[in-house]
């Protein structure tokens, strides 16, 4: 497996009850505002978890921890549509950790980045969109490597694995209003990954 992109993996039926497991969790756990490790810059992205350990970026540094940073609370289950999807595309019998759950509002983005944050590489991380289109910037496994850009539709999925696992992504640009499933417009991205051997 290296990279494997599945449009319109969930049809429009799919993405409104996948955005309705979303609400609930986001009722459960309220986003929250990451920033950089040590600047204390935020990012332009809010976020929240589901799942047995959710990720976390604050001025100490980037990690995984088992309850929310504001409220202390474990994180909520994973929805089943994520769990049933997993298990179709991941490859691997062992369930996701974690599924870190980024709002991106029309002016947000996220820079090149790898997830490397997991001790467990022999798995993929699963990506699904929802919402307004994203212009998706992907590369290689080195940060000065070439890069392609494409567009990640409500409904689409991304699958990073094999030698693509750490390979360098990011977020240039939300097209704002290209899709009408989120009430106020945006985008979420939903991530399932492994963070613990399996």
């Amino acid at each position: 497996m290296a990279i494997d992109i599945l449009p319109e993996r969930f049809d429009p039926a799919a993405q409104r009850a996948l955005l309705a497991d979303i609400e609930a969790v986001v009722q459960a756990a309220p986003w929250f505002a990451p920033c950089m490790p040590r600047t204390g810059k935020p990012l332009s992205v809010r976020m929240t978890n589901c799942g047995p350990l959710g990720w976390v970026a604050d001025i100490d540094g980037y990690r995984y921890q088992p309850a929310h940073p504001d409220t202390g609370e474990p994180w909520p289950p994973i929805p089943q549509l994520l769990l049933d999807l997993w298990a179709d595309v991941s490859g691997i019998a062992a369930p996701p950790e974690a599924c870190l759950v980024n709002l991106y509002g029309p002016k947000a983005r996220m820079g090149l980045h790898q997830d490397r944050d997991e001790n467990e590489f022999g798995a993929p991380v699963v990506s699904v969109s929802l919402g307004d289109t994203a212009v998706f910037r992907i590369g290689g496994t080195t940060r000065k490597g070439p890069t392609r850009s494409l567009r990640l539709a409500s409904g689409d999925v991304i699958v990073f694995g094999g030698e693509d696992r750490l390979a360098y992504h990011g977020i240039d640009r939300i097209l704002a209003g290209s899709s009408t499933l989120l009430p106020e417009g945006g985008r979420i991205n939903l991530t399932l990954r492994r963070v613990t051997p399996i």
